[in-house]
């Protein structure tokens, strides 16, 4: 999982409004902002009249370019998973979704938008990318850069759920030129692991990070979630403390949140009465991610967002994300795939037959998109931006000729009362540990009226 990785990632659902800032219980809905404006205000109309002439036009002089992979098969469906994967396809369906995935690249790169550009950044996002065998991988690797060789790239990422993972494995995905490698760890705990649906156990995270360690990845990220069925104030700080001894370059937190279409949701909605343990309410989590980014900071480690920190400020990069939370391309691969070129948000086709259709007939498996205006493009990158603890004025008011200070003056004042901002710092707009533990229900503060209060997706 990465920070941006649903803006690029399908949820697949229909979520009605977001998720309200409470000290109660984790309720039904969206949480996390992946992009603005809200989803739900994407139109198949704009395939015609905004996608595809965006893809027709070559893409300005300097505007980064990346390649998001979308690979949806796992062991095991999570319970609080939202994106589009699958776990019932064979060696055979996962080899015609590869063959389609690589044509899909091949009808990209005859876009005037996308052709002849270097790629800046790659992305293997699931889904469960390391599901696939070495052969597959080597076989998509070596189609998809006979298009466009990334061996230049600022960054490769790769996802990984540990048990999927062998040490030959490990080599081919280091061979294939990948730079991050992104650890689905969650938690540490066997039971809670079970409890929530993960495939893996404890074990095989230790066996998977020491092979990942010994074939030399440049960074090696963990991700852990706070808040999981199960969890407890032991159980988290345990998790905690097993990862600061792994020490990884990266370890990437989430609070758990329930989008519409996770089983846990589904079983609080209808009252299944699957689950007996409940998920942590916002209070709760708020409070471990707190303690874990303390310990985390004790250790050497630096906060460098609402959700990461890194041992090594200086050499650790999140290139990725960087470049999608200032308004970079971005050709997304894959279904349900979200995509961003020359100013227009895009998203494919959500279900498989339908998206393999549309590539196997020559055309890009285009659902749904928006052209966002001037200021909503400023609004998009500010709120993305925040997400990293602060912002510098002075990038929007060269690239924008926006003063933030004075366009945001009611919402960054409403943070200010609320206690929410640290205002030490003269040159930048910098949210407080409290403000940066609950940024995303802080930024619809931000949006324009039109887009508050409907439906996220």
């Amino acid at each position: 999982m990465s920070e941006a990785a649903s803006a690029a990632e399908a949820p697949g659902a229909t979520e009605v409004g977001s998720a309200p800032e409470t000290p109660g219980a984790t309720e039904v809905g969206s949480y996390f902002v992946a992009n603005y404006p809200p989803f739900s205000t994407w139109t198949t109309d704009a395939v015609a009249e905004a996608a595809r002439p965006a893809l027709a036009t070559p893409a300005p002089t300097g505007v980064p370019l990346g390649l998001y992979l979308h690979i949806p098969f796992c062991r095991k469906r999570c319970h609080f998973c939202y994106f589009r994967v699958y776990t019932d396809k064979n060696a055979a369906e996962v080899q015609s979704y590869l063959d389609v995935l690589g044509r899909e690249w091949e009808l990209y790169a005859e876009q005037p938008a996308i052709a002849g550009r270097p790629l800046d950044f790659v992305y293997f996002g699931g889904g469960t990318p390391s599901f696939l065998s070495v052969r597959q991988l080597r076989s998509l690797v070596d189609r998809l850069s006979a298009v466009t060789p990334w061996t230049d790239a600022s960054e490769i990422t790769f996802e990984c759920e540990p048990g999927t993972l062998t040490e030959s494995k490990l080599a081919a995905i280091r061979e294939m030129g990948v730079t991050r490698l992104s650890l689905g760890v969650e938690h540490f705990d066997d039971q809670v692991l079970e409890i929530n649906g993960r495939a893996h156990r404890s074990a095989e995270i230790f066996r998977a990070y020491a092979f990942a360690r010994s074939v030399g990845f440049p960074q090696i990220n963990v991700d852990l979630i706070a808040g999981m069925l199960g969890e407890s104030d032991e159980k988290w700080r345990t998790a905690v403390e097993k990862a600061v001894a792994l020490d990884p370059d990266s370890i990437t937190i989430y609070q758990m949140e329930l989008p519409f279409n996770t089983t846990i949701s589904s079983d609080l909605l209808h009252g299944n009465g699957q689950f007996r343990q409940t998920v942590a309410p916002w209070s709760t989590k708020r409070r471990w991610v707190d303690e874990a980014f303390a310990e985390l900071e004790r250790a050497g480690y630096t906060v460098g967002s609402a959700y990461t920190a890194v041992r090594d400020p200086a050499r650790t990069r999140f290139v990725y994300r960087d470049r999608l939370w200032q308004g970079a391309d971005l050709a997304g691969l894959g279904v349900a795939s979200f995509g961003h070129v020359n100013g227009v948000h895009m998203q494919n086709l959500d279900s498989w037959g339908a998206y393999a259709e549309a590539i196997e007939g020559g055309r890009l498996p285009l659902n749904r998109a928006y052209r966002p205006t001037d200021e909503e493009r400023l609004i998009r990158e500010l709120v993305l931006q925040l997400k990293l603890g602060s912002i510098r004025p002075s990038y929007f008011r060269e690239k924008y000729g926006v003063d933030v200070r004075d366009r945001f003056t009611a919402p960054l004042a409403s943070l200010a009362r609320d206690g929410y901002l640290d205002e030490s710092s003269p040159d930048a707009v910098r949210l407080s540990r409290g403000g940066l533990l609950r940024v995303d229900s802080l930024l619809p503060r931000f949006f324009l009226p039109s887009h508050t209060d409907i439906r996220y997706t």
